[in-house]
């Protein structure tokens, strides 16, 4: 799956959606920062994608990063309430009240 993701990447398609299933893939297998790089860039193409933010947040969660996981899940949840997706608000607001809770 990745591997043909990486494939059409390396052709020149870039987009929030290749980006996002690469950053999907690469969190599956447990890699926090190649997840991070590819969900940024997709959320750089396309600010509104609030799953995008949600998984860039368990990205940085993975590698420590607890404040750019902060700073991820506030900025979904912006994008998440701009365009009613009730679901990924209600899902970032618990990992932020759990970083909370954690520090």
């Amino acid at each position: 799956m990745r591997e043909s993701l990486e494939k059409m990447l390396a052709k020149g398609v870039d987009n929030a959606l290749l980006r996002f299933g690469l950053g999907k893939a690469w969190l599956d297998e447990g890699n926090g920062a190649e997840a991070a790089a590819h969900l940024q860039r997709c959320v750089e193409q396309d600010p509104k994608y609030s799953a995008a933010w949600k998984l860039l947040g368990k990205a940085h969660q993975l590698e420590g990063d607890l404040a750019a996981a902060r700073k991820a899940w506030e900025q979904g949840l912006e994008a998440a309430r701009a365009h009613g997706d009730k679901q990924a608000e209600k899902e970032m607001t618990v990992f932020l009240k759990k970083l909370d809770k954690a520090g």
